[in-house]
């Protein structure tokens, strides 16, 4: 497990998707929908991380941070729709460790959480654990090198090919039309270059011994895109 997380967010949506990944990434979560259910699961229970939004029933999110750091100095993230300055300014001031504002992705805020778990650790002198993902048949993804290996041996990719592999593995049974993945990919909205991800593909699924009829990671959903079915 990398770690036990706190969520307390009321917009069951949001909720569930922010859920959900932390859960794909080995993530305990502990899911409260008011500020004052998030407090005393706080205080029932050991937390590695709290995710709190600002506007919350019962006890606001501001009030629930500056609870929380009364308490305990583990990293806490604000995730609202309020963008003014002045309530981030509020927020860091009682104690919250980072401040993320709505709508925003879950690579992100993913990439935010491992983050404060990783300074955290440090601080408290507990070693770094290997931010990597074992597959069936051999396949295994270290997300912090960038670095991927095929029963145990390296193999090498290209920066694109890594990212290709990142946004598909991250995001397990869903479609990603080829259209998606150049504008996430290749950061620009498409043109005429989706032929540009066909070719990539190709060669990630070469690398990766990687069979077009009967495939173990990358699946071809005709006439939508591809989508990622590594167990």
């Amino acid at each position: 497990m990398q770690g036990n997380i706190l969520l307390v967010e009321d917009d069951l949506e949001i909720a569930r998707i922010i859920r959900d990944m932390l859960i794909r990434n080995d993530y305990k979560v502990t899911w409260a929908t008011t500020g004052l259910e998030g407090w005393e699961d706080f205080q029932s229970a050991t937390y590695d991380l709290v995710l709190v939004d600002v506007m919350l029933p019962e006890m606001d999110g501001l009030s629930l941070c500056k609870n929380i750091r009364l308490k305990s100095d583990i990293p806490m993230i604000i995730i609202s729709a309020r963008k003014a300055d002045e309530d981030k300014v509020k927020g860091l001031g009682l104690g919250a460790d980072d401040y993320i504002a709505k709508p925003f992705s879950m690579l992100e805020l993913k990439a935010r959480v491992e983050s404060h778990l990783r300074r955290w650790r440090r601080y408290q002198g507990i070693p770094e654990k290997a931010n990597q993902t074992a597959y069936r048949h051999g396949l295994m993804v270290d997300w912090d090198e960038q670095q991927i290996f095929l029963h145990s041996r390296r193999v090498t990719l290209t920066g694109k090919e890594f990212d290709l592999l990142a946004i598909l593995a991250q995001h397990p049974e869903r479609t990603f039309s080829k259209h998606e993945l150049y504008e996430h990919v290749w950061k620009q909205v498409e043109t005429d270059e989706v032929h540009t991800v066909t070719v990539h593909i190709k060669s990630l699924r070469k690398k990766l011994h990687d069979s077009v009829k009967t495939p173990r990671y990358i699946q071809t959903v005709w006439g939508k895109g591809y989508r990622f079915i590594g167990e």
